[in-house]
Order: C-alpha cells, then structure tokens, then sequence
C-alpha cells in the first residue's frame, strides 16, 4: 500500500516486501515497472526459488528510492556520466564513489519516509 506524496512531492517509500514495493514502482515510477517484472520473472518466479528475494528487494529498493526522488536520480546519473567522461582513473573513481554514496543513502529509507 502506498500513501499520498509528501508535501515536497517526494513519494514516501512503501511497506519493505516485492508487493508494495511494486505497487509504488508501478504508482510513482511506471518507467521501472517492466524491468522490474522481467527481474523478478527471471530470478524469482521463473526459478521458484525465494532465496533471491532479499537481494532483489534490496535492489529495487534503492531503484525506487531514486526514482522517486527525480533531482536525487538526475545527480547519480550526471556522476555516472561525467566518470564515464573523465579523463583519469582517480576522477572516474572519485565521481563513482560519490554516486555510489548516494546510492547507498537513498537505500536506507525507512518504509514511510
């Protein structure tokens, strides 16, 4: 179940299982919805097999953390890319360890927040 954005228009993370999270994927980032199914077709449904849940969990968790966030997506990516573009191994890695900084935080919302 996923609740009202919050007042800064930033959609509050849902309950912490595939069925929420889905349901706010397909509520507040519809542009990650096929390939979420397709990820959990291919590692869950497809197998049979619940072991991967928590890391497909854990994945899509932070997907959505930032795609809900669409100023905090459009700074990872812009990290991303201008590592891409650097002109030395240091900048590159500099510029991924911010991204992955904020890829970290953005994982570690709270279900409501």
């Amino acid at each position: 179940m996923t609740t009202a954005p919050k007042p800064s228009g930033i959609p509050p993370m849902p309950e912490r299982n595939p069925k929420a999270l889905r349901a706010a994927i397909a509520e507040h980032a519809p542009q990650l919805l096929p390939d979420f199914d397709a990820h959990w077709k291919r590692a869950i449904a497809d197998t049979y097999d619940l072991a991967p849940v928590p890391a497909f969990l854990a994945r899509w968790w932070t997907e959505f953390a930032l795609a809900r966030d669409p100023e905090l997506d459009k700074r990872v990516l812009q990290l991303e890319a201008e590592a891409a573009d650097a002109a030395d191994n240091a900048t590159a890695m500099a510029l991924l360890e911010q991204a992955a900084h904020l890829r970290r935080e953005a994982g570690k919302a709270e279900p409501g927040r």
